[in-house]
């Protein structure tokens, strides 16, 4: 499956992180001759609903939700449809969600989707790790978990640019890595 990540337009892909559905349209309007993919994450998600992914993919865009799906495998399988049934392009899972929860998402995926899975959050730190009871290092913890991932049929990963050199390492080009949070220098480095 590639969501048809063929050329360069496809290769960025801008977050759609501002707070009304206009300012998204307004924004997908000036960047789509040059940007196919927009992510929808669960902000927006949450304040907009499903309407917000029709409204860009309206447009001739490509979405990606990042809503880091995690419950129990018939809840996210059924979700995973619901993204399908919309015409997402990309949608995220947390693979610490285990086995039988990734392969209900990849099992229930349909029309050439991406399933990415978020092994470790951006934002965490070995406290963070420690605090959830994993005692290993972050990189660790990351493959492990894309390791468990790629097992239950997942097709990338989200991850820091710290962890790419790993990622291949481990798995070559067998799945695809996203990396967010890639930004100007003069942005607010706490968020992506």
């Amino acid at each position: 499956m590639d969501a048809g990540m063929t050329n360069a337009a496809d290769k960025i892909i801008v977050a759609l992180d501002v707070a009304t559905k206009e300012k998204v349209l307004a924004l997908v309007k000036e960047l789509r001759d040059r940007i196919s993919f927009f992510k929808i994450g669960l902000q927006l998600y949450t304040a907009e609903g499903p309407e917000i992914v029709r409204a860009v993919l309206a447009t001739g865009a490509k979405v990606w939700l990042d809503i880091k799906l995690y419950d129990i495998p018939n809840t996210v399988g059924r979700a995973v449809e619901s993204a399908n049934n919309l015409g997402v392009h990309m949608l995220t899972i947390h693979l610490s969600g285990g086995s039988e929860m990734i392969a209900a998402a990849s099992a229930a995926r349909a029309n050439n989707m991406l399933l990415l899975g978020v092994t470790v959050l951006t934002s965490a730190t070995e406290q963070t790790l420690r605090e959830i009871g994993v005692s290993g290092k972050m990189d660790e913890q990351v493959l492990r978990l894309a390791r468990l991932g790629v097992e239950a049929g997942i097709d990338g990963v989200v991850a820091s640019p710290h962890e790419i050199k790993k990622l291949r390492a481990e798995f070559g080009d067998k799945i695809k890595i996203v990396v967010p949070g890639i930004r100007p220098s003069w942005s607010e480095a706490g968020d992506q």
